[in-house]
């Protein structure tokens, strides 16, 4: 059924809100994808914050006119799905990950930050990171540590369950450890004792000597 003027008119507003708030915008032919497959796309394009939708070119030029994305007019030909999203990234990933299991989606272009992209640019674009992959990364590292600690006190309540006496045994060696200075004190002490000489006793029978008083 034709679109009649007020239907064209609705469009192009909706269009031109989105293009308003967005950072990216991709283009993909869908020639000859079933409409379930398309169903399944518009799903994981709305769980992704990406506003998907099949456009009339002209109407989409229409709605691009004045804004960074009016470069991508002379690209706008053929049947277009337009994947728009204020996520740098998002549009490019939903439509990419899609052409990953359908070869039928084939991407033509894209925009972004006011630069045209290519095929090749927009593929590039998809690889990066999200915000939510990066933080999941982020929090994977900061738990790394925590979960370590977590085996070890694991270990070694499993070792006390079983009753072995390792843990025993490595108490009592530093108290052990800490005993021993003072008998190796008690040792070196001895020697400086005994080298002293001793004061030469008298023999038997023998007077000592008295020393003359002084006349």
């Amino acid at each position: 059924m034709p679109l009649n003027v007020q239907d064209k008119k609705a469009i192009v507003a909706d269009v031109g809100a989105q293009l308003a708030g967005a950072q990216t915008v991709v283009l993909a032919e869908y020639r000859g994808i079933p409409v379930e497959q398309l169903t399944k796309l518009r799903a994981s394009a709305r769980d992704q914050g990406v506003y998907l939708r099949v456009l009339k070119n002209t109407l989409a030029r229409r709605a691009a006119q004045g804004t960074q994305f009016e470069p991508l007019a002379d690209s706008m030909v053929g049947p277009l799905i337009y994947g728009i999203s204020a996520d740098p990234i998002a549009s490019a990933k939903v439509l990419q990950n899609f052409a990953k299991t359908q070869d039928k989606l084939v991407i033509t272009a894209g925009l972004y930050n006011g630069k045209l992209l290519d095929v090749a640019g927009v593929k590039s674009l998809a690889s990066i990171p999200s915000r939510d992959e990066l933080l999941s990364q982020l929090l994977g590292v900061m738990l790394a540590p925590v979960s370590a600690m977590a085996r070890v006190l694991g270990a070694v309540a499993a070792q006390k369950a079983a009753g072995a006496p390792a843990p025993v045994a490595e108490v009592a060696a530093p108290a052990a450890e800490a005993a021993a200075p003072a008998e190796v004190v008690a040792e070196a002490a001895a020697p400086e004792v005994a080298a002293e000489p001793a004061a030469a006793a008298p023999e038997a029978g023998t007077e000592a000597k008295e020393t003359p008083a002084a006349e």
